[in-house]
């Protein structure tokens, strides 16, 4: 499932502006379509102009009723009445998604006590490991996640300790059950401070199972990040 909201916060009308010669959103869908992964791929979205965009080339759309605080809120509403074990959220504006990162999200599922997954990849460089924009993941040693923040975790106290730096990368994976659980909880302090919504996963005691991936993309979040995203198409 793919939540696609037209107004986001900080780039309006991302979703529909052209990378290469197609918008950001088709770009999406037809890479989670190519995986062949899935049993469906289900844009889910509330704006008639993203609707239209993915019907033009044959996809399947759900439409929010509701107003949501995330996609994951967003996802769930449409997901309530169909029968499915294993929900995949692909973000509506990462546009490079490709087939290995998914595939290891799902085979983590054998572990029958994982309820949520989610991605991650190593950082280096240090203007990305202090960037609010980028969330950063720590660890324990099942890549069960501890914290996600906006701050630069673990902060380097020693120096010289040697340490690996996460980014998490907005891919998530549940059983439907977390899924509908994570929606019938409120919002949470640390959620709503960082606005990082896994973390109400993690202040109701579910930690997500992170998989590791040499992930190479640009999410769209900014008209600079549509620029890099150009560069990559090129």
């Amino acid at each position: 499932m793919i939540p696609a909201r037209y107004e986001a916060s900080r780039f309006p009308g991302k979703l529909m502006q052209m990378l290469g010669d197609k918008t950001v959103i088709r770009r999406v869908y037809e890479a989670a379509k190519n995986t062949n992964l899935f049993d469906d791929v289900i844009v889910v979205t509330d704006s008639d102009i993203i609707e239209k965009e993915i019907r033009s080339v044959g996809g399947s759309v759900i439409r929010s009723k509701k107003q949501h605080e995330s996609g994951s809120d967003r996802i769930a509403e449409a997901a309530v009445d169909l029968d499915v074990d294993i929900i995949l959220n692909v973000q509506g504006d990462t546009p490079f998604i490709k087939k290995e990162p998914l595939e290891k999200l799902l085979t983590l599922f054998s572990d029958e006590t994982v309820r949520v997954a989610s991605l991650m990849q190593i950082i280096s460089d240090e203007k990305v490991i202090s960037d609010p924009n980028r969330v950063k993941v720590v660890v324990d040693k099942k890549n069960n996640s501890l914290l996600f923040s906006r701050s630069i975790i673990p902060y380097p106290r020693n120096e010289n300790a040697s340490v690996n730096y996460y980014e998490h990368i907005g891919v998530y994976a549940f059983r439907k059950q977390a899924l509908l659980d994570f929606t019938s909880w409120p919002v949470t302090p640390l959620e709503d401070a960082e606005k990082i919504e896994c973390l109400r996963y993690l202040e109701n005691g579910t930690p997500l199972r992170m998989a590791l991936t040499n992930y190479i993309g640009v999410s769209i979040d900014t008209p600079e990040d549509l620029e890099k995203a150009k560069t990559l198409i090129k």
